[in-house]
């Protein structure tokens, strides 16, 4: 397999850009070429979505079903639309950035899975892949990054979410803590700076998700969010750039 190189999750100095789905504003999102645009920008880190395809491969793909309604989980990869890579093909175009990797695995979707059959692969894929602070797992499913943890409990996770009430922060925060994940990923929308300040409190990084609007994205700043995750990844560095000077 080629040896890529990737970054470490949070070791750059100051906050982190996530290109969400890859550079998603100029290329289709969750390809190789989306993966490779945010990279060229500087990205510090790529975000995409993972699923099963029948066929038993871990694909880059955000909805359970394609354009034409058909289920990801009942075609094989060679049925896929080509721009559709593996997550090993992804990964190896995400060289020089540390990757965000979302499990997909939502009861509302026909893919959903118990088992957690998903974080299982992706794990086993992972570890042939080089050390786990290359990546940060995370998912709305609590179940699937408690799994991610029993098995590889080096490897960092975060939980994803629409968002936490500012009087639900200290439980949310301390539960987390206590099964050892490393961050909590919010919503931009409905994030306080309360929240930033329980969860870092609790030794949480907190990594927004999707922020495109400069204003906001300086508000979160001032707020000491760890992560923005955007589909501009070369406005939030330009401006982190601005703020630096």
């Amino acid at each position: 397999m080629t040896r890529a190189h990737w970054g470490k999750v949070g070791v750059a100095n100051g906050p982190q850009v996530i290109a969400h789905r890859g550079a998603s504003a100029v290329e289709k999102e969750n390809t190789t070429m989306a993966f490779h645009r945010a990279a060229q920008m500087g990205s510090h880190a790529a975000e995409l979505d993972i699923r099963l395809c029948a066929s038993g491969e871990i694909v880059v793909h955000h909805n359970a079903v394609l354009d034409n309604g058909r289920a990801i989980n009942k075609l094989d990869f060679a049925e896929l639309p080509s721009h559709i890579p593996t997550l090993q093909q992804a990964l190896e175009a995400c060289e020089n950035m540390w990757v965000n990797i979302e499990i997909k695995n939502d009861p509302t979707e026909p893919d959903f899975d118990t088992s957690e059959m998903l974080a299982n692969s992706m794990v086993q894929l992972l570890k042939t892949m080089g050390p786990p602070e290359q990546w940060l797992i995370s998912s709305f499913r609590r179940e699937s990054v408690d799994t991610v943890r029993s098995l590889w409990p080096q490897l960092p996770t975060a939980w994803l979410t629409v968002g936490v009430a500012d009087e639900d922060a200290d439980f949310v925060a301390k539960s987390l803590a206590a099964s050892g994940h490393q961050a909590i990923h919010p919503n931009v929308y409905t994030l306080t700076q309360h929240v930033v300040t329980v969860m870092h409190a609790n030794g949480l990084s907190v990594n927004t998700w999707t922020v495109d609007d400069p204003k906001r994205m300086s508000q979160l700043l001032d707020w000491g969010v760890d992560g923005l995750c955007t589909n501009t990844p070369d406005v939030a560095l330009a401006l982190i750039a601005q703020r630096a000077r």
